[in-house]
């Protein structure tokens, strides 16, 4: 048997699955919380954390081959017995570290505290056939291109195949293959508080190696972190974590010393933080979110990394505010939208439907419709997103500038491996080694009346 500890950490992982399957809850946001009210942390948390994102990044694959050993259908079985099952098929093969007699015991003994003692055999039963199994399993049918990517990465077809037409087979299984990886852990240096060679030897002497980003100016890749929060430079607001890709929205927007700039959905504030560090604290920018609960965090966040510059305001981007009309030097529309190019950070972005995303360019496209109207003459509205999807990102972008005939793209420069674009940059895991992004710079236009 495992140690209590153990056995706590995978209570708690059953219990993050289920409140996802039955409240349709974010793995982040839930695991975060029963993380918290069970108590657990240190090794007990990583153990935890790694079966709840392991088994949601693999879902399909795992009910692929409980499915060839079990009597029933694997969308049959009822909370939290498919989680039980999914979880022990997850730690025999992909946790080298688990004992495979391990994860089938423990996964016995959920099923008997969950479910009083119903379903262990066929628990017990299954797991054991997945064990002796593991280097004979199933194949997946190649034959359908679709259904093979779909079940072999756990995504679902609908997003195969709109990935097949837009890249091919090829970059489409790797892309996929990167959504199932780990993304590195990315911190932008505050150049008000630091330098990038002064924090790499501080975190050196914490145990924490740094080394500079591939390609993205002022960002560090770490690993050997632990709780990132505890780090003595975190407290002192010497770095803000920041994908790549998002730190790059805010050197595209150009933001200089002095300006003002409009973040219309700021939360949680990355790319306002990184505006300010690039506007050296001076000027002012404005960070707006419909709820206060997330502008607070906002103004924590800047409080902590020092910066006097960031005010908030409670704001629906939708919504014209006639006093900011013509007011800013820069706005920045970092639109709600699928969540596509962030699924190796959220696993379970990807299991969202078509359906739910027919919405999204009519919202984006009003946010962006209203923002437009609070940049200056000769100012620069940017807008972004963190998917892949063209209906969500060039296809807006497209149809706001046929409407508003004064904007137009600004070409921009980046470094290797994107190096100058026409105006807009769409960013893939795959190619760049960053979250899948989309960045578009335009200029309003100053009239010549």
């Amino acid at each position: 048997m495992m140690p209590a500890s153990s056995k706590n950490a995978r209570e708690t992982a059953l219990r993050v699955l289920v409140s996802c399957r039955i409240n349709g809850a974010w793995a982040d946001a839930a695991l975060k919380a029963q993380i918290s009210r069970d108590g657990l942390s240190g090794p007990d948390a990583a153990l935890c954390s790694r079966i709840v994102y392991g088994v949601t990044q693999n879902r399909m694959l795992l009910d692929f081959y409980i499915g060839a050993y079990c009597s029933q259908k694997p969308d049959h079985l009822q909370p939290p017995l498919l989680e039980i099952l999914r979880m022990g098929a997850y730690q025999i093969l992909f946790l080298d570290k688990v004992p495979d007699s391990a994860a089938v015991n423990t996964s016995v003994e959920l099923a008997k505290l969950f479910k009083r003692g119903q379903a262990s055999g066929l628990v017990n039963a299954v797991l054991r056939k997945v064990s002796q199994n593991k280097h004979a399993l199933p194949a997946v049918p190649d034959r359908d291109a679709e259904r093979y990517l779909s079940i072999r990465y756990s995504h679902p077809k609908w997003l195969v195949k709109r990935l097949l037409a837009l890249l091919g087979r090829e970059e489409t299984e790797a892309f996929l293959a990167a959504d199932n990886g780990v993304a590195p852990l990315t911190v932008q240096v505050n150049p008000l508080r630091t330098t990038e060679e002064a924090l790499t030897a501080q975190l050196a002497a914490s145990g924490v190696t740094a080394r500079p980003h591939g390609w993205v100016p002022g960002c560090l890749e770490l690993s050997g972190t632990g709780d990132l929060t505890a780090l003595v430079p975190f407290r002192e607001g010497k770095f803000l974590v920041q994908d790549p890709a998002a730190r790059l929205v805010s050197l595209i927007a150009g933001a200089e010393p002095g300006q003002r700039v409009l973040d219309v959905c700021a939360a949680p504030g990355g790319k306002s933080f990184s505006a300010a560090f690039a506007m050296e604290d001076r000027g002012t920018i404005l960070a707006c979110d419909l709820h206060e609960n997330k502008l607070k965090r906002i103004r924590e966040g800047a409080q902590r990394l020092g910066l006097a510059c960031i005010e908030t305001a409670a704001a629906d981007g939708r919504v014209s505010r006639a006093e900011w009309a013509g007011a800013f030097d820069v706005v920045l529309v970092d639109a709600p939208c699928s969540g596509l190019g962030i699924i190796r950070k959220k696993p379970d972005a990807r299991y969202k439907k078509a359906d739910d995303l027919f919405t999204l360019p009519v919202v984006q496209a009003a946010i962006l419709d209203n923002a437009a109207g609070y940049v200056r003459p000769g100012g620069t509205l940017v807008y972004s997103t963190c998917t892949i999807l063209p209906e969500e990102n060039q296809q807006v972008t497209d149809a706001f500038l046929t409407e508003h005939p004064d904007f137009s793209r600004e070409a921009f420069s980046l470094p290797e491996p994107v190096g100058e674009t026409g105006g807009q940059v769409t960013l893939w895991p795959q190619r760049h080694g960053t979250d899948g992004f989309y960045i578009c710079r335009m200029r309003r236009q100053v009239s010549s009346t």
